[in-house]
């Protein structure tokens, strides 16, 4: 279709430079034979006729009235008028191209001569000066169309091939592409497809491309390992439990029922917390933050700080306004999670505070225990991971409550971290401060 195209555009191209090519070469001769035919009448005077100009390729007819040849050039003696009919009227000068027979066409230019030379030469009868000269053979033989056509073909034929190399330099990073995310399956994401450089639609498509599988790669992994624990972390009760109802089963003498019952409901309700933190944790991570609301943190912290009654005191500092844009309800989960793990291993005292850094609101929540060791500050935040004195101080504890605050962290583009303090562990939680308006 584009060679079609093509060949349209480039024909209608030809067709335009012939003409202006054939044009150029007529006025040309136009000028030429205007000249000469000027000459010539410019040189009648008292003295004569002067013989026509004697050049062979110069066509000169000197004609009467009725159209017949007085006298001509050597080219020109023994032909017909060169043109008809006589030039009358206002024109004393006109332009011709007259093409009597197969031959060439002549391109001429007839001038009557003066009045005044009239009635010196013919008693006032008007004559006329015809001067012509032949087509050149690039018009006469038709050379010109075919040289133009011949153009058009080859321009054409390039134009296409080029078209058709560029289309192909173009679109091989897309055959690569498709190639590449053909072979990418959910077993192996950790393929990428091809990059270009440069900053075009397709370098742009191929960075998206990448970029969309690393995070599906990641979250796929994510998912995975996730997937992984929680079946590891369910087996135990469960193996635990059928192991019970078994020996209830096979040794129905010497069993309690109740008892047998009460243990399985304590190992069905510990199942049942792990299931909603697994929940809690699959909501936060999928939940977007479509309509985020204005939390005051310091009025948060005061709140959830009033409301742990039980455990070691929580002391609360909050230092000026310090508000962010998030979900309330999820981040009240990350300051009562914190809080808990706090009392948990403080001895006397929990502090928090809640204060602005830069371009950031800070949230510390600090307590006087044992701390946390350095290689164990990022294992913490992993899925069911619980340290020795974690599982001695909480034994009923599913290890997804600091999991679930980091992820809630990270769903508001903030962080959560355990960072050095002179005594006990230090949590500091960092959420980006809302951009304030500019001044109009």
């Amino acid at each position: 279709m584009s060679a079609i195209i093509s060949l349209v555009v480039l024909t209608v191209i030809g067709a335009g430079i012939d003409i202006a090519i054939r044009n150029r070469i007529h006025s040309h001769l136009f000028m030429d034979t205007q000249r000469v035919a000027t000459d010539w009448i410019a040189s009648m005077g008292p003295n004569g006729i002067p013989a026509p100009p004697a050049t062979h390729k110069d066509l000169v007819q000197l004609v009467d009235s009725g159209n017949r040849v007085i006298t001509a050039s050597r080219a020109g003696s023994g032909k017909a008028p060169l043109t008809s009919p006589f030039p009358a009227g206002q024109d004393r000068l006109q332009y011709r191209i007259e093409c009597q027979d197969k031959g060439r066409c002549v391109v001429l230019t007839a001038v009557r001569v003066l009045p005044v030379q009239s009635r010196l030469f013919w008693n006032g009868e008007p004559h006329a000066v015809y001067a012509g000269r032949a087509e050149p053979g690039l018009l006469a033989t038709r050379r010109l169309e075919l040289f133009t056509a011949i153009g058009v073909l080859l321009m054409t034929a390039g134009w296409t091939w080029a078209s058709w190399r560029l289309a192909g330099r173009t679109l091989r990073p897309v055959r690569e592409i498709r190639e590449k995310v053909t072979e990418i399956t959910v077993r192996d994401l950790s393929l990428r497809v091809p990059q270009p450089s440069g900053r075009d639609e397709i370098a742009e498509l191929a960075r998206a491309s990448n970029n969309f599988l690393e995070r599906l790669d990641t979250s796929v992994r994510q998912q995975r390992h996730f997937a992984s624990m929680v079946s590891h972390e369910l087996r135990t009760p469960l193996a635990g439990l059928r192991t019970q109802l078994e020996e209830a089963l096979l040794y129905r003498e010497e069993t309690d029922p109740y008892e047998t019952i009460r243990t399985a409901v304590r190992t069905t309700e510990r199942c049942q917390a792990i299931i909603d933190e697994m929940l809690t944790v699959a909501r936060v991570r999928t939940a977007a933050l479509t309509e985020p609301e204005r939390v005051d943190l310091g009025t948060l912290a005061q709140e959830e700080a009033a409301a742990r009654t039980g455990g070691v005191p929580v002391r609360t500092v909050v230092k000026g306004d310090v508000t962010v844009l998030g979900n309330r309800i999820q981040l009240c989960g990350v300051l009562t999670n914190l809080l808990v793990n706090a009392q948990r291993h403080a001895y006397s005292e929990v502090e928090v505070t809640v204060e602005r850094s830069g371009d950031e609101a800070v949230v510390t929540v600090l307590d006087d225990g044992d701390g946390i060791a350095p290689e164990d500050r990022e294992r913490v935040f992993e899925p069911f991971v619980r340290l020795k004195d974690g599982r001695r101080r909480d034994p009923k504890g599913t290890g997804l409550g600091l999991a679930l605050c980091r992820i809630t962290a990270d769903a508001h583009h903030g962080t959560l971290r355990v960072e050095d303090s002179p005594r006990g562990a230090r949590f500091v939680l960092r959420l980006p401060l809302p951009a304030t308006p500019s001044p109009r």
